[in-house]
């Protein structure tokens, strides 16, 4: 009901390639279809808008990507940015906003919603470097979520336990989270595991 209430919206000023249902699907076919913009939510089934922009552009795509949310956080947008979107707006937003920032990102300049609230101070892809974690932070990350010990999480990665010890640590430190709960539970909510 509100990809169709989207394409109405958009339809008269926009040429539409495609919706798609799921992050694997959107990868697909933007990838396919190789559209100028796409609108991305970050909670999708299957893949979450976060890894399926990571993999678009990993892909290679030039494709300018909008995160259509109806999260208001500051480290949520921060992650948008630094996966490669160009824009990110609220879902409450108005119509006109929204076809505003498709054409702003569509003119290679970058659109945040005025709604979204706290945003950092300084430059957004600063803020966003400071609160990434590695390639292999989210591989520990993932096994954590899984509930294995840092052993098991070691035997499983082909490191130390100690160097998967580390791993965790730094980024406890990098999101600002002081147990394993709070660090699953905020990963959750930034996308960074599923």
């Amino acid at each position: 009901m509100f990809a169709q209430g989207l394409e109405s919206l958009l339809h008269d000023e926009f040429e539409l390639l495609g919706t798609a249902g799921n992050g694997e699907e959107l990868v697909e076919a933007t990838l396919r279809l190789q559209p100028d913009v796409i609108l991305v939510d970050i909670s999708m089934p299957v893949l979450n808008g976060f890894d399926a922009v990571r993999r678009i552009k990993e892909a290679g795509s030039q494709v300018k990507i909008i995160f259509l949310t109806m999260h208001d956080d500051a480290t949520l947008v921060s992650e948008a940015f630094r996966c490669g979107a160009s824009g990110y707006i609220l879902k409450h937003s108005a119509g006109e906003e929204l076809v505003n920032a498709i054409r702003e990102v569509a003119n290679g300049n970058n659109y945040v919603s005025p709604l979204v609230t706290n945003l950092p101070s300084e430059p957004l892809m600063a803020h966003a470097q400071k609160t990434s974690i590695t390639p292999r932070q989210r591989e520990v990350l993932k096994l954590i979520s899984r509930g294995l010990t840092m052993k098991e999480i070691a035997s499983q990665l082909n490191i130390s336990t100690r160097t998967a010890e580390t791993h965790k640590y730094e980024m406890m430190q990098t999101l600002g989270v002081e147990t394993t709960a709070d660090l699953i539970r905020y990963s959750l909510r930034l996308g960074l595991i599923s």
